[in-house]
């Protein structure tokens, strides 16, 4: 039943009336499944005759397959992989007989959310469940052993389990899984059960191979824009072009006789929509269809009057404080030497390869979405409101994603735009699929900042004092404002704290304020991967080198001397450091920079290895990055995240830049909006520094140490700060 919420012959059943709840039963019972562990049985399941459900996590077959249950979404980080490692590690079955498959959110919440939290942003699939999911493997490993026990009369404590085999050893017998699985499915849960030591893991802690690979090798693997039901249509869509702008007008007699043109309706107030045979066809129709826009009061914005805007917040008082120890003012106004400059960040697009899209069927009675999305519930919650329908009435099926970077997290605008052009549709399945161009202009852009800085040196180089004023936009007021606590956006400081659980500035400064001076223009934000640590660090590692160079002093020795109470912060440094080669001989033209952070609960630095020719021409030669996660459950996809981290993140720094003209947003492809290419991309190195005793993330953190390190060494390299990203707007001739 792999992947069954995402089958057309799931669909299919949907729609002739069975229930999800009951579906999933009676494929258990047709294909003689068995789960084990949670006592939440479906009541359907019993009715039918079938073994009651007892466990969230994993399902046994009578054939000893496997199948582990995953609530996170899969994006190609790797999270389905290790987290069904970490459940077959505890569950001592047989890795190669293991599958997968997504639970939905609907069965979530008429579960009492028994598989937690769906959302799958923050670096936090596998740090925020590790524990959760490993008990749920431990508990049906017991329950499987006990089963065995009783069948033999012997004592449980005097049988084993390996590789899907439960062994007596005073007697020699054995059992496998799939035999034990219906008697293991009446016996009731452990309360509590005990959890390896990392230490001992032998399926977790491995470089396993990825369990979806061989469907992405062989096409197999069905992503949103594959997805077909029959009868299907499909919808193009054009929202205003300008954020907060309306529909004034349409004429849709223009198009009507257009080939396979079946509807063009409105969605909301904003957006126009042409429904068709193919999405070509409604796209072609769509670009031919005469709109007038009402474009709004942000007509007349430009990246040039959000520039002046932002810059009015570096001075302005009133600002709201994120970190602040010491005499801010009084160790400036003291110091032998003060050091200023002022940093800028760009609004920046997701590009998802796989643009928006998502596929619904309304009827009064129901509303199902299968769609790609980072978390089943918040498509859900979009589904219910978009629809008029209760929770209850309503489900998202989840699929893989080709890419999420936080664009198909928190905001599910696709969703609710299909479910209202399926609304005025009823009983026929449409799919909506968004152009890049409105992928472009539509996305929920990397925030606009810009940071104001002032260091303090004392006589002998020491840093005294740091004033970081960071002026700009705030996501947390743009989607969750009722978050937003005395004009404070916490995430705007990411990677900035002195205290707490993620103390994550990693340098003692006696005197430090770091504040905020909101400033919200109608471009809308989102959690772009790696979120504000991303400016953050540049910011702060870039100013650091600025202060060592002032100082005179080495940038390694100069951040030493700032970490002697952040040991973690320090041992990756050193590592990066010296995996790298720091202070020894490169080749000539060649010149390293490096920086480090703490953010999404793990500690990373990195080391850029560049040269800059005389025509300011760059080359990033190797990076070298150092991470310590606190565990690795596979090394193999830790090492990968890395690479590709540094991929997203060097693609921000060399060419990310969304600009606005006349309140719209000026790129509409990749031919303005470039990412990495592939004979532009340096050897990336990794080294694995896990200290454990925490567990931290990895899908983000590494991104943010790109742009400081390849900065810092641009410095080194020519002379030159570069203090507006994105670097293809830069003049790097040396100075």
């Amino acid at each position: 039943m792999t992947s069954a919420s995402t089958t057309p012959e799931t669909t299919a059943s949907a729609r002739k009336g069975l229930s999800r709840r009951g579906m999933l039963a009676g494929s258990a019972a047709a294909a003689g499944a068995f789960s084990l562990g949670f006592a939440i049985p479906f009541g359907e399941a019993q009715a039918q005759g079938a073994v009651p459900e007892i466990n969230a996590w994993v399902v046994i077959h009578p054939d000893d397959k496997v199948v582990i249950r995953i609530a996170r979404s899969e994006m190609g980080q790797g999270t389905l992989t290790g987290l069904a490692q970490l459940v077959a590690e505890e569950l001592n079955c047989d890795w190669s007989k293991v599958t997968t498959e997504y639970p939905t959110p609907g069965q979530n919440v008429a579960r009492n959310r028994i598989w937690g939290n769906f959302s799958t942003g923050g670096s936090r699939g596998i740090r925020e469940s590790h524990e959760y999911v490993r008990k749920g493997g431990a508990s049906a490993r017991t329950m499987l052993i006990q089963a065995a026990a009783s069948e033999w009369n012997v004592p449980a404590a005097e049988c084993t389990a390996e590789k899907s085999v439960i062994t007596h050893k005073a007697s020699g017998r054995s059992l496998r899984y799939g035999q034990v699985a219906a008697a293991a499915a009446k016996i009731e849960a452990p309360k509590d059960v005990a959890l390896k030591d990392p230490k001992d893991w032998i399926i977790a802690g491995k470089p396993l191979a990825r369990l979806d690979t061989a469907d992405k090798t062989t096409g197999a693997k069905i992503y949103g824009m594959d997805f077909k039901l029959p009868g299907m249509l499909n919808a193009a869509i054009k929202d205003c072009p300008v954020f907060g702008g309306k529909v004034k007008s349409f004429d849709a007699a223009k198009i009507k006789a257009m080939p396979g043109v079946k509807h063009v309706l409105p969605v909301g107030d904003s957006a126009v929509t042409v429904v068709a045979d193919t999405w070509w066809q409604a796209k072609t129709a769509l670009d031919a269809l005469p709109i007038v826009w009402d474009e709004g009061p942000h007509a007349k914005v430009s990246s040039a009057s959000l520039a002046e805007w932002l810059k009015e917040g570096l001075d302005a008082p009133g600002a709201v404080i994120g970190n602040q120890n010491g005499d801010v003012k009084a160790a400036i106004a003291g110091a032998a030497r003060t050091i200023e400059a002022v940093y800028s960040y760009p609004f920046q697009n997701h590009a998802c390869m796989e643009t928006m899209n998502a596929t619904a069927l309304y009827t009064p009675e129901k509303c199902e979405v299968w769609t790609p999305t980072q978390n089943g519930e918040a498509a859900l919650a979009a589904t219910a409101e978009a629809s008029g329908l209760p929770i209850a009435k309503c489900e998202a099926y989840k699929i893989d994603l080709g890419g999420g970077f936080g664009r198909r997290g928190a905001v599910h605008d696709w969703v609710r735009q299909v479910v209202a052009i399926a609304k005025q549709i009823p009983g026929t399945p449409v799919k909506l699929i968004w152009s890049r161009e409105e992928d472009m202009l539509h996305g929920r852009f990397h925030p606009l900042t810009q940071c104001k800085m002032t260091g303090a040196l004392d006589k002998d180089g020491n840093l005294t004092g740091l004033h970081m004023r960071i002026s700009g936009q705030s996501i947390v007021a743009g989607i969750f404002p009722q978050n937003i606590q005395n004009g404070r956006d916490p995430v705007v400081f990411q990677g900035l704290n002195a205290s707490g659980p993620e103390a994550s500035i990693g340098y003692s400064i006696p005197n430090l304020l770091i504040d905020h001076a909101m400033r919200n223009p109608h471009v809308p934000p989102g959690f772009w991967r790696g979120v504000n640590l991303n400016q953050n660090a540049i910011y702060l590692e870039s100013f650091i080198d600025e202060l060592a160079n002032a100082a005179g002093k080495d940038p390694l020795e100069f951040r030493r001397a700032l970490m002697k109470n952040h040991p973690k912060h320090l041992a990756v440094l050193n590592a990066a450091a010296e995996k790298a080669g720091w202070g020894k001989p490169l080749p000539a033209g060649v010149f390293r920079g490096i920086c480090q952070t703490m953010g999404f609960g793990a500690y990373v630095a990195a080391v850029a290895e560049v040269s800059v020719s005389p025509e300011g021409k760059l080359k990033i030669h190797r990076i070298v990055a150092a991470t310590d996660p606190g565990h690795v459950v596979n090394p193999a996809q830790v090492e990968r995240q890395i690479e590709g981290s540094f991929v997203y993140g060097l693609s921000a720094a060399l060419y990310g830049e969304i600009t606005i003209k006349d309140g719209r947003v000026e790129q509409e492809n990749f031919d303005t909006y470039e990412v990495m290419r592939l004979e532009a991309m340096p050897a990336v190195e990794t080294v694995l520094v896990p200290s454990g005793g925490f567990w931290g993330g990895v899908g983000e953190p590494t991104i943010a140490v790109a742009a400081p390190a390849v900065l810092n060494a641009i410095f080194a390299a020519t002379g030159k700060r570069i203090r507006n990203l994105p670097l293809k707007n830069a003049d790097l001739k040396k100075a």
